[in-house]
């Protein structure tokens, strides 16, 4: 029988898709346990698979090899930490299309070309539509999505020198190994709130491998095939996605103001990548790091 390929495009979508399922499954369970513990499992757990899968090489490595994989393990667990805490206090929808404006600023940064100035004020609109007519929102919650946008930035950004130095999926692997080491001790400090429950424990785990593990794996099997502007321009779907599986697992709905708004942000992140490739600049800044994004 001949063999069907997936097609990369469907690959992408199924990547976005469990990375948003696991978010929702993760805030579902913030009753039990602190966003911190989730953050923790989270990383504790894709580490093993991914350290089991790189064995990475650590003996000769140089001092800037581990400044950068220690760079990159802070960003990446920082980013799930704070938009995890911003999850807690507003919806993911909302949260999740905040997030984003970091991969965007990235995409953009440096140009000056009045195209992309529009998309930077398309994306200013929508966030000031969230905040001047949209639900009430906790300014924590803003302010925790903001900073786990621009720890996006951040881990997008050293991804590429990252991957010079280290192999494969080395540096993924001893980057989020350094971040669980970086949240274990405060989760253990403030008690370890959760992790006594078989119920968060198996959250914890299907988090990890529906939010890092399954979609890290099909966005590196369909990018073998699939343009790098074309990839994240569907990435650039992350919002929309977020808000769908929010309402299907927890109940959450946005309302008119809110979907307009993450419009706006997601309308300017295509137009974004989309004359960033014709300039031959940031194509996968908006969404080079799908499968941590949330």
């Amino acid at each position: 029988m001949a063999r069907v390929a997936a097609h990369p495009v469907g690959l992408v979508l199924i990547a976005i898709a469990s990375v948003q399922f696991g978010a929702a499954l993760a805030k579902g369970v913030f009753d039990e346990a602190s966003p911190w513990t989730l953050a923790f499992l989270r990383a504790a757990v894709a580490s093993v698979v991914l350290l089991a899968i790189a064995r990475p090489r650590l003996r000769g490595r140089t001092a800037r090899d581990w400044l950068l994989v220690v760079a990159y393990g802070l960003s990446l667990s920082g980013m799930n930490l704070a938009i995890y805490l911003s999850f807690e206090r507003i919806p993911i929808g909302v949260a999740v299309t905040l997030e984003f404006i970091g991969p965007l600023a990235l995409a953009v940064i440096g140009s000056r070309r009045l195209i992309d100035l529009l998309w930077v004020a398309l994306a200013a609109g929508g966030v000031v539509l969230l905040g001047a007519f949209g639900a009430e929102l906790d300014p924590v919650g803003v302010a925790f999505a903001f900073l786990a946008g621009v720890l996006w930035a951040c881990y997008i950004a050293l991804a590429g020198p990252l991957g010079t130095r280290w192999a494969g999926v080395e540096g993924l692997a001893v980057g989020s190994s350094l971040g669980a080491l970086t949240l274990a001790g405060p989760v253990l400090a403030m008690g370890g709130v959760g992790l006594g429950s078989a119920h968060v424990l198996l959250v914890g785990a299907a988090v990890a491998l529906l939010s890092s593990v399954v979609p890290y794996a099909l966005e590196l099997n369909a990018r073998r095939t699939i343009r790098a502007s074309t990839f994240s321009i569907l990435m650039s779907l992350e919002p929309a996605a977020a808000a769908v599986f929010a309402w299907l697992v927890l109940g959450e709905v946005l309302g008119y103001t809110e979907l307009t708004a993450m419009a706006a942000v997601v309308a300017a992140s295509v137009g974004a990548v989309r004359t960033a490739g014709r300039r031959g600049h940031g194509t996968q800044a908006a969404g080079d790091a799908g499968a941590q994004g949330a």
